[in-house]
């Protein structure tokens, strides 16, 4: 396994911010950076290890902490809370998740004061996501590596997210007219008429199964098609949303496979441009 230098990272006009930052540990000079947006889950597990692979395949990754307040996770949104939520919800098909009537049906048969905790993390979780809210801290992160980061001050900067996150990279690419390349993994669509300010090519990866995301692709296709934007995407057959978590029940491994090759090929062209 390739050794890397991992550091957590304070960034942000007062430090308000705190990301993961990976790199070869032998690497010389700065690099080009993959920031790394995190699911609805957060900076967890999975999305650590997702930001190693970009790191061992020779850029900088990034993961801001977009739950974190001044460096620190609030109590509701602990990593241990989290993870008590997806333990939960792996008891159920993922169809199920959003249904209140099935899910209060499995919450009645935890323990009272467990249920209470789950319930709490779960509606701060999916309570409505606000994405506005997010993207001060992803144009921070991206200015903060392109600008004053000693490991990749004047490189080019990517984004790639997963899930909320996949929604959140279309939406930097919308926001920071210097990013150089966006990836979607199952992510929605930023709205219409922010679709005029994209500078960069963006690349999607969808799963077949996940129709209330998937559906949605073709009229994005077409309004980034008419807006004269670099769009191209992929939808797996027999995938279902988070086919690229390998951490879940809905990991497809051939999906996943082609399309983290992908990404990597496009990465490498956008940032030659």
């Amino acid at each position: 396994m390739m050794k890397l230098h991992t550091e957590w990272v304070r960034y942000g006009n007062e430090g308000q911010y705190v990301g993961l930052l990976q790199k070869p540990s032998r690497a010389d000079g700065p690099l080009p950076v993959v920031i790394v947006i995190q699911e609805i889950w957060g900076v967890d597990d999975h999305i650590e290890d997702v930001a190693r692979r970009f790191a061992e395949a020779g850029y900088v990754s990034f993961a801001p902490d977009l739950y974190a307040v001044d460096g620190k996770r609030p109590t509701v949104l602990a990593a241990d809370r989290v993870e008590a939520v997806k333990a939960f919800l792996d008891t159920m098909p993922s169809t199920a998740w959003h249904s209140p009537e099935a899910r209060q049906a499995e919450m009645d048969k935890l323990p009272e004061a467990e249920r209470g905790a789950i319930q709490e993390t779960f509606a701060t979780l999916f309570g409505g996501l606000q994405m506005d809210r997010y993207t001060g801290a992803l144009t921070a992160a991206s200015s903060f590596l392109r600008d004053q980061c000693e490991h990749t001050k004047g490189q080019g900067v990517v984004s790639v997210g997963f899930c909320m996150g996949g929604a959140l990279s279309a939406l930097l690419a919308c926001l920071d007219p210097q990013l150089a390349g966006a990836a979607i993994f199952y992510g929605n669509a930023p709205a219409a008429d922010r679709l005029h300010a994209i500078a960069c090519p963006v690349r999607g990866f969808y799963g077949a199964l996940d129709g209330r995301i998937t559906d949605a692709v073709p009229e994005f296709a077409m309004a980034m098609e008419t807006a004269g934007k670099d769009f191209a995407y992929t939808v797996y057959e027999g995938a279902q949303h988070a086919f690229f978590n390998d951490t879940r029940k809905s990991y497809q491994v051939t999906a996943a496979r082609d399309a983290f090759a992908q990404t990597l090929a496009f990465f490498r062209a956008a940032l030659d441009r």
